[in-house]
């Protein structure tokens, strides 16, 4: 351990755009711990949101915080008790650090650990540092050794691709499905990919940027995609969710796709874009209770209807309220199996705290609707894929690389969305072998 560095950088975030490259003191690691120099870490929108305003969501920022959790490296050295890793060994850092004795970490849903401290994250106190420096010290179970033929950047990417396999086994998204993309940032672009590799039937893409989706049409992410212009914003909230139900039956119809689809994953956390979610999902067919269990027509009924015609409207209803519950039920007049089940909405982007929604279509189309909060178990899978060739032209999502010692200048670049050169900014990665 005595030739080990004993100073490191790091790219600390003091404040809102206060972002200082700073030597700081490297430990030996601790047991159970393993020393890692980063080589690539990719760039997220919540890093984003911490850079530009001092904060994501309800957690700001009350501390120096290193940002960045998208990461690989090469194992340094080890700690007292580590067992699985050797020194020069490559490996994709998993941030989240669980607490590996509650009921969720017990059931393997970790990412519900109460007890959950999350490198790059302010949402605990003290804060634990991202990847955005040359060294870390981590805890060993949650290291991934990387396949042979994984490169770091690819590594770097089981992050945000463990986000959309999580969400893949919510939804339950398996081989026929057709699925729905709302927003293509990476995250939404990785889900595209994800979803035509799990098998997919068909996948579709909407944004409201041109050049986004061209990207994702040009490398075969998605089959169709669909554009909606920059509109005003609406003056009242019942003129948003008319308008998301209006952009949802434009956007549908352009698809071929009326009856909706299958798995929506909304990448976007725009209100106006989860509000549309709801509609784009596959319903019910207003015909189907009719076809499955004809249900005769009963007269509408009027205050002076005589007596017989009274008790014959009272039979109806009986006889539909009947029928209804035989549906529900099942049963051979009327068999479950005829109707179909609504579609799966994937809340993924994180964008607005509070939002509007149509319940009442949500309930009408029997739509469900999930969260999903990062991952759990998925590291093994995500690596696979990368490193198997399954996911087509994932690597061209990489669009832009910078040094350490450029990180706020990665920062500015990924916040406008464009380079120097009007080049299209996805997914940014910055590491000490990078830039000059």
């Amino acid at each position: 351990m005595s030739s080990l560095p004993t100073q490191q950088y790091a790219a600390v975030l003091h404040a809102a755009k206060d972002l200082r490259l700073e030597q700081r003191p490297l430990w030996p690691p601790k047991p159970n711990h393993v020393q890692v120099e980063v080589e690539s870490t990719g760039l997220c929108g919540s890093d984003l949101h911490y850079y530009q305003h001092g904060r994501n969501g309800d957690f700001a920022v009350r501390q120096p915080l290193v940002l960045g959790h998208e990461a690989a490296g090469v194992v340094t050295a080890v700690g007292a008790g580590v067992t699985d890793f050797v020194v020069g060994q490559r490996v994709a850092i998993e941030a989240g650090i669980m607490c590996r004795d509650c009921k969720f970490c017990k059931e393997d849903r970790y990412n519900l650990c109460k007890s959950m401290r999350f490198c790059s994250s302010a949402a605990a106190f003290p804060h634990v540092d991202g990847t955005l420096q040359t060294r870390m010290n981590h805890p060993a179970h949650v290291l991934h050794p990387l396949p042979a033929n994984c490169s770091f950047e690819k590594a770097a990417l089981a992050e945000p691709l463990s986000v959309l396999v999580h969400a893949s086994r919510r939804a339950g998204l398996t081989k026929g499905h057709s699925v729905l993309v709302l927003g293509t940032g990476a995250i939404g672009i990785l889900a595209c990919a994800l979803a035509k590799t799990l098998g997919a039937s068909r996948v579709a893409a909407i944004d409201i940027n041109d050049a986004r989706l061209d990207f994702v049409k040009k490398n075969g992410f998605a089959q169709q995609v669909f554009c909606f212009p920059p509109a005003d914003r609406p003056q009242t909230p019942e003129e948003q969710l008319r308008r998301a139900k209006d952009n949802a039956l434009t956007a549908l119809a352009a698809f071929g796709k009326e009856d909706g689809f299958d798995v929506v994953f909304e990448c976007s956390g725009a209100e106006s874009s989860i509000q549309m979610s709801v509609h784009v999902s596959i319903s019910i067919s207003s015909s189907m209770l009719h076809l499955a269990c004809p249900i005769p027509s009963s007269p509408s009924f009027e205050p002076w209807l005589s007596f017989p015609t009274f008790c014959s409207t009272i039979l109806i209803c009986c006889i539909t309220l009947d029928l209804i519950i035989s549906y529900v039920l099942g049963s051979p007049q009327c068999p479950r199996e005829a109707a179909m089940t609504g579609g799966k909405v994937m809340l993924i982007g994180m964008g607005t705290r509070n939002v509007m929604l149509p319940l009442s279509a949500a309930a009408l189309r029997e739509v469900d609707i999930h969260g999903s909060f990062r991952y759990a178990n998925t590291y093994p899978t995500a690596l696979s894929l990368l490193s198997s060739g399954q996911l087509e032209n994932i690597e061209k999502l990489v669009t832009h690389r910078f040094g350490l010692q450029d990180t706020r200048k990665a920062f500015e670049t990924l916040a406008r969305g464009v380079d120097e050169n009007g080049q299209l900014v996805l997914k940014i990665m910055v590491g000490k072998s990078y830039g000059s």
